[in-house]
């Protein structure tokens, strides 16, 4: 009986990436990683090259959030330090990016020596990373480097948190030494709690005469999608959501009401929500942008509150009770709600008039044409801002149809989030709203949504500035210089550009946009400077004074 050839620990790092769902790997080559990258090369890992480490980061964060798993790699320092804000987003949004980050060799490191990209003792890196990970593994001992592979999938996948791997770049090719498995981590739930968990929460469901289910974030990084629809559709409980879970329902199912942030929210989906006599939280994270800046009104005496693994219903507290066990459950019991339906969905602004003739653009005339362009072979893809409270009103088709970095906010996450989601489904196009600042952090990606001749559409809100400052505090700080975004086909390659001014501009624009499937269409949308959302107005009314 022969003995299995040994693998290398490169290969095995790409076999265990592949088998966990990751089948492409974003980033910038340097020499620290090229011995990795020509592993890749060679294997069913596809690199996918980004103009930017960062920008590879939020690739693969979108990705992630639509594949189950996403994954980056870059050089030592002046590489993997790039991607820190990208990965501490999504550390904050509950997305399973694995950082991959070469480095010198171990015989290279012999006696401190000063190597290019070094910034300190070379365990710094490491640390940096240990405050944004839930994981990390330097793969320097050949014994062991295997088992540290499967630790620390295995934890991305069980957490849905980034996680770190440092190869030296002289281990990439070096036999890794097989070895038993460690003992699962225990991820069910106690039997006892969970049976008294459902029994009170029951107890409180059939007693409700009107019930409102919050949906949040949870439930979409967990893949609870398909089992919060069973739920919804037996018991046909009104369904909100969060606005980091928006999307967690397809938000065109009638059971759907809309976005609840609290005093940020319409006033027909805060009244609805917090008149319930029973509200039912699945997967939410009670963040000041999900609770309207802490303006939510949501009553302990009426709540069931269930988590990845914890139930808290009024004062009582199940611990070791995970979401999917209690939502299973509930799918299983709960009553049937019979009450008059609430359809708050049909609400979502339209434009049945457009284009108005020469009549100037505004934000909510734009989100209403977007809405009327949406349908289910898109995704949604919001920078935050300005574009990321308009897109609230966007009513996405399918489930987890709709990405943005809502709660950690970050500036720049759209155009390469988009990428990787459109990497993630090549079956289905990215609509990306996103503001003339984000844009020019990281609007070179569309350069690679043009390499790949993906037909993404990307329409930047042109308010000639960052225009939620603009809000909270005005200043010439708030100014930025002026991009002819419409014009960088001639740079980016093919890419169509339009600019539109009016309404009538913006019908031609994204008519043609529509209906181009070979490469990337940009829409330069000029907007009043001061012209907001409903709902930033809500909002930069809490912070205002605050921030003064």
């Amino acid at each position: 009986m022969s003995t299995p050839a040994p693998i290398s620990i490169g290969q095995y790092l790409i076999d265990r990436l592949c088998a966990a769902g990751a089948r492409h790997c974003f980033g910038v080559p340097g020499d620290y990683i090229l011995g990795f990258y020509d592993l890749m090369a060679h294997s069913q890992l596809t690199h996918v090259g980004t103009t930017r480490e960062d920008t590879a980061a939020f690739a693969a964060d979108g990705y992630a959030r639509l594949q189950g798993l996403g994954a980056l790699a870059v050089t030592y320092g002046v590489g993997a330090l790039n991607v820190v804000n990208a990965v501490a987003g999504a550390y904050a949004e509950n997305s399973p990016v694995v950082v991959i980050s070469g480095a010198p060799g171990i015989s290279e490191t012999t006696n401190d020596p000063l190597l290019h990209h070094r910034f300190g003792p070379f365990s710094f890196q490491r640390e940096i990373f240990q405050r944004i990970t839930c994981a990390q593994a330097v793969l320097d001992d050949p014994l062991i480097a295997l088992r540290q592979i499967d630790r620390v999938l295995a934890t991305a996948q069980r957490e849905r948190l980034p996680v770190y791997i440092e190869l030296p770049r002289d281990r990439v090719r070096v036999p890794g030494y097989p070895l038993p498995q460690e003992p699962a981590v225990d991820d069910t739930s106690d039997e006892a709690a969970l049976r008294e968990a459902v029994d009170e929460a029951l107890n409180l469901l059939k007693n409700s005469t009107a019930p409102i289910l919050i949906a949040g974030q949870e439930l979409h990084r967990r893949g609870l999608q398909d089992a919060l629809l069973h739920f919804v559709t037996r018991t046909n409980i009104p369904t909100a959501a969060t606005l980091t879970g928006k999307s967690v329902i397809g938000e065109r199912h009638p059971s759907y009401l809309g976005v609840y942030e609290g005093a940020m929210s319409s006033e027909s989906a805060r009244k609805t929500v917090e008149q319930a006599d029973c509200l039912l939280l699945l997967g939410v994270t009670l963040n000041d942008i999900d609770t309207g800046v802490y303006t939510a009104r949501l009553d302990p005496a009426r709540l069931i509150r269930a988590s990845h693994n914890e139930v808290m219903i009024r004062h009582h507290r199940y611990p070791q009770v995970r979401l999917t066990d209690f939502l299973a459950e509930l799918a299983r019991l709960a009553p049937r709600y019979t009450g008059t339906p609430l359809k708050l969905g049909a609400e979502s602004p339209t434009a049945p008039d457009f284009p108005r003739s020469q009549c100037a653009m505004t934000t909510a005339r734009l989100v209403g044409r977007l809405n009327d362009a949406l349908t289910d072979e898109f995704i949604v893809v919001a920078d935050s801002g300005d574009c990321l409270f308009a897109a609230i009103e966007l009513r996405v088709h399918q489930p987890a149809a709709f990405l943005a970095s809502a709660y950690y906010t970050t500036m720049g996450f759209a155009v390469p989030a988009a990428l990787g989601a459109s990497v993630a489904r090549p079956d289905r196009r990215t609509l990306i709203v996103v503001g003339d600042g984000a844009f020019q952090m990281t609007g070179t990606e569309l350069s690679t949504h043009a390499r790949l001749g993906k037909a993404s559409i990307c329409v930047v809100f042109n308010n000639h500035g960052y225009a939620t400052e603009r809000f909270l505090l005005e200043g010439p700080f708030n100014d930025i210089a002026e991009w002819n975004v419409h014009e960088f086909g001639k740079i980016f390659g093919p890419l169509r550009g339009f600019e539109a001014r009016t309404e009538e501009e913006f019908e031609l624009a994204i008519t043609a946009a529509l209906a181009e499937r070979s490469c990337p269409s940009i829409i330069n949308v000029h907007l009043a400077t001061l012209d907001a959302s409903p709902a930033m107005q809500r909002l930069t009314e809490h912070l205002r004074d605050r921030i003064k």
